[in-house]
Order: structure tokens, then C-alpha cells, then sequence
């Protein structure tokens, strides 16, 4: 069964997948189940490159990916950034090469916020 929020990856061709609703149904990818992403923190790296950096001003909520921007290649970069609160994802941006590796959301509360990434070569990472 798959996670409601839960991001999964296939093994074999690199597809992933945000999942929006959850049923009782596996996520299969080239013949094969996907694998449930866990998110790293700081103890798998520290806060350089990966782990995001969340700032709250008022309802504008900034999410910087690392204490030194995140590369932004054609073969390295943030696929997407989401914010979280209770564990559901409330909001979701994607990006591309070339772009600066941050996102600003409005939110109504930004109490308890937090934020997930997805890097294209060193996967999901979390504040």
C-alpha cells in the first residue's frame, strides 16, 4: 500500500513519484515495486548542501536548499521543494537547472512548518 505524502523512487529507471492520494494499491515501476524514499537530516550530512533551510516571516514562509546553495546543473539539482505541517504536504515547487535552489510559499500558519527536497543524485532530505 502506498504512504499518503510518501515519495517513492524506481530502482531501475530512476522514475519518482509524490504520492497525492494513498489507496491499497503497491507502486509498481518497470516490473518491479518502487522503493519508499526516507528523508536524510543533518546527522547524514550536516546543514551544507541538502538539508533545507526554512524562514519564517509573517505568512511568507523562504526555503533555502543548504547553508551554501545547492548546484543547480543539467546533472546536479533540486528537483523540488515541499513545505510540510502535520506531517501533509501543503505545498510543492518544482525546479530546474539554472534556477536558484529556494522556494516562497504563503501560508496562513506557519507554525510547526517544515520542508523535504528532492536532489537528483543524493535523494529526499528534511529540516
Amino acid at each position: 500500500m502506498a504512504e499518503k505524502n510518501g515519495v517513492y523512487k524506481c530502482d531501475v529507471c530512476g522514475n519518482v513519484v509524490s504520492v497525492v492520494h494513498a489507496s491499497v494499491g503497491t507502486l509498481v515501476c518497470c516490473g518491479k515495486n518502487m522503493t519508499l524514499l526516507q528523508p536524510k537530516t543533518s546527522a547524514q550530512e550536516g546543514k551544507e548542501k541538502h538539508v533545507p533551510v526554512v524562514e519564517v516571516s509573517g505568512s511568507k514562509v523562504t526555503v533555502k536548499i543548504g547553508s551554501i546553495p545547492h548546484p543547480m546543473e543539467e546533472k546536479h539539482y533540486i528537483e523540488m521543494i515541499q513545505l510540510l505541517k502535520d506531517d501533509k504536504v501543503i505545498a510543492e515547487r518544482r525546479l530546474f537547472p539554472g534556477e536558484a535552489p529556494v522556494a516562497v510559499f504563503e501560508v496562513e500558519d506557519a507554525e510547526g512548518i517544515k520542508a523535504r527536497e528532492y536532489c537528483n543524485l543524493h535523494g529526499l532530505w528534511t529540516n
